[in-house]
């Protein structure tokens, strides 16, 4: 079926193939989530055969009478659908790669650096910055304002400040390389010793004034923002950038900076009149409106590449190089496919990596000539060139690629908290003896060479183009809740649901999300305070089909209890989601002392690793019970400095422990070790 699946995306240019598609995939789904329930039965066997016979019972009453029904249903419509898609000419995987080859990306990237065809946007934007040809000091004023009819400014104390900040706006459609041209503007040399301070915003499609100002103030600073009211911090904000050269870039700004009739642009930049004079904000984005609105500067206005210079730089993709000595037949099919790529080196670079994993001619052509050339696309969107490239990736890779659907743009994306995810979601299937963690790292690492990763400070991001592709394939399996206004639009049969931090939510709203039942993720970033424990446990004991659940920090804890446990305060919450748990985590718990209620077998019976990291007020462990947990492999402890083992410390032989920054405890050498 995962084969039917990929043979159907591949014909999704034709609407009674993309009519299908999501009800295919719907049925492949539930058949997943019965395999699931199966597998639970199984653990529950595993664990509590041994002492009655109560699991084999259940499996009896509740799996094989229960969902004798459900299960002939899902299999029915798979044989429906596969039947009536078969008969539109799909039949199995129709384009894959059996081998992986992966390109050098260390020195593409080193070659990236260099820009394609941009003098004369460089220039323009220096020019408008008022950027001196020759570096002078930072605290001179300039005559920026001198071209802009919307700025004015006067003196207080003898230092020049402004009415409002000049905004120059660098405009094109997606993945033309906007963004790229604005990071070489940070970069210049001459940029970075004519301002004093140079600020670079995420913006994307989530214009909001207090998380900007947040933002703006972390840049500054270089520590978090702790005020939460969004009148001390544009207070805060204000004295910050109070006389300084500033230039502020935002990148990647949506229509909804426009929204509440400008209010909100104009709120968010408010703080901005305390700049010195020269001060400036550079805007990138591909909505007109916004350009219209906000800019007070002839725009720079960025397109497609042209001619050689586009040639050259999708060579440097597909070859790894710009000589001439590249394959004469490959140079040909190149030259040809170029003209669909509308200029963008966004869609060069994607697709070019995809060619270079194989340079055969037959290869080349068969990507020349696919009719996904053929998907309607307005003006503004290159999506048939990044869809192609989507579908030439294995069918392993696109589930992971896709499941990155749920984060918000501009995500910064670790590479082994996603491998961990992808591990949790059944998207990673073993390789011999191969550790699971290095196949998934190489998951990650194909999809970098790729460029549907770009590496970013250490950290992964994906292209805001890329991200649109993959919300589109997803078909409504991913969601964003932002605000409580978006609970009605979230889609009944969501599998995966990212909870942005917002005050308004409350426990009815988010008690709301356990008719979802199929969800499989919930990553929630609110701050629930004294609430974790009570809407934790409606959604471990109601969201049954759940693998990954990441829950708001917290810097409260329930009064009744010592631990931020889920429902045990109770005394009788058997919770099904926790009896899968294989591992558990508990970081920067500023005010947990004891884990003993929660550290049990008969809440934890399939647990194979425990890390305790920075929980400076941790006094103790039930280390006696370790024994009794039948998968523990590891133990690892950081940084919790009150911990001791006055209750004694006797640990498994073949428990791997890991403890470090603890000096009330013994030496790991010196723990006693029982036999296993």
């Amino acid at each position: 079926m995962y084969d039917l699946i990929n043979g159907a995306e591949w014909k999704s240019y034709e609407e009674r193939v993309a009519k299908l598609l999501p009800s295919l995939k719907d049925a492949v789904f539930e058949a997943e989530d019965l395999i699931d329930e199966f597998r639970w039965y199984e653990m529950k066997v595993q664990v509590e055969g041994q002492a009655n016979q109560s699991p084999f019972i259940d499996i009896l009453d509740k799996v094989i009478h229960g969902n004798f029904y459900k299960l002939n249903d899902v299999q029915s419509r798979l044989n429906h659908l596969s039947s009536h898609l078969e008969n539109m000419g799909l039949h199995g995987v129709m384009h894959h790669f059996e081998e992986l080859v992966r390109p050098d990306t260390t020195s593409l990237l080193s070659k990236e650096t260099k820009i394609f065809g941009r003098g004369k946007e460089l220039k323009q934007i220096l020019g408008s910055l008022n950027v001196p040809t020759h570096p002078k000091r930072k605290r001179e004023t300039s005559s920026i304002y001198a071209s802009t009819s919307t700025s004015s400014s006067n003196h207080v104390n003898g230092e020049p400040i402004i009415s409002s900040l000049p905004v120059l706006v660098v405009a094109g459609i997606g993945g033309v390389g906007k963004t790229t041209l604005a990071q070489h503007i940070c970069n210049h040399q001459r940029v970075k010793s004519h301002f004093e301070l140079i600020i670079w915003i995420c913006v994307s499609d989530d214009f909001n004034a207090k998380r900007l100002s947040k933002e703006v103030i972390e840049s500054c600073t270089g520590n978090e923002a702790k005020i939460d009211n969004l009148d001390s911090l544009q207070r805060a904000l204000s004295n910050h950038v109070k006389n300084k050269r500033l230039l502020i870039v935002l990148d990647d700004v949506w229509d909804d900076a426009l929204k509440d009739s400008g209010r909100c642009w104009e709120m968010f930049c408010a703080p901005f009149t305390s700049v010195q004079e020269g001060s400036a904000m550079l805007v990138t984005t591909r909505c007109p409106n916004v350009t219209k609105a906000v800019h007070t500067m002839e725009p720079v206005i960025v397109e497609g590449l042209k001619d050689d210079v586009f040639w050259n730089f999708f060579k440097l993709s597909a070859f790894g190089s710009e000589g001439s000595s590249n394959d004469p037949e490959l140079e040909r099919i190149g030259r040809r496919i170029l003209p669909k790529l509308k200029g963008s080196p966004l869609a060069a670079k994607t697709l070019g990596r995809m060619l270079r994993m194989d340079h055969q001619a037959s290869h080349w052509s068969s990507i020349l000539e696919s009719e996904l050339w053929e998907l309607k696309q307005k003006e503004t969107e290159i999506l048939p060139a990044l869809r192609l490239s989507y579908m030439y990736l294995p069918f392993y890779l696109k589930q992971c690629f896709v499941f990155c659907a749920m984060y918000p743009k501009d995500y910064k994306f670790e590479k082994a908290c996603l491998a961990e995810i992808w591990v949790a979601e059944g998207f990673v299937e073993p390789q011999g003896g191969v550790a699971i963690q290095d196949i998934c790292y190489q998951y990650f690492e194909d999809l970098v060479s790729r460029s549907f990763f770009q590496k970013v400070n250490g950290r992964y991001v994906i292209h805001d183009l890329l991200h649109d592709m993959a919300q589109k394939v997803s078909e409504h399996d991913c969601f964003i809740l932002r605000n409580k206004s978006d609970f009605d639009k979230v889609p009944q049969n969501v599998r995966h649901l990212y909870i942005l931090p917002s005050s308004e939510f409350d426990d009815s709203n988010l008690l709301r999300l356990c008719k979802h039942t199929k969800l499989r993720t919930l990553i929630c970033k609110i701050n629930l305070g004294k609430r974790t424990c009570f809407v934790m446990d409606h959604w471990c004991t109601k969201l049954t089909r759940m693998r990954v659940m990441s829950c708001a920090f917290t810097n409260e804890l329930p009064d009744s209890i010592g631990t931020p446990s889920l429902s045990i305060s109770t005394g009788t919450g058997n919770i099904r989601a926790l009896s899968s748990l294989t591992v558990l985590q508990f970081q920067y718990c500023d005010k947990l002392s004891t884990l003993d209620e929660l550290l049990t077998e008969e809440y934890l019976p399939a647990i194979e690793e425990i890390q305790i990291i920075s929980c400076p007020e941790l006094l103790s462990l039930p280390v006696e019970r370790f024994v009794s947990f039948p998968h523990l492999k590891h133990l690892r402890v950081d940084y919790c400095p009150s911990l001791n083992w006055q209750r004694g410390l006797v640990l498994p032989s073949y428990l791997k422990v890991r403890i470090s920054e603890c000096p009330m405890l013994e030496e790991v050498d010196e723990i006693n070790r029982r036999p296993a």
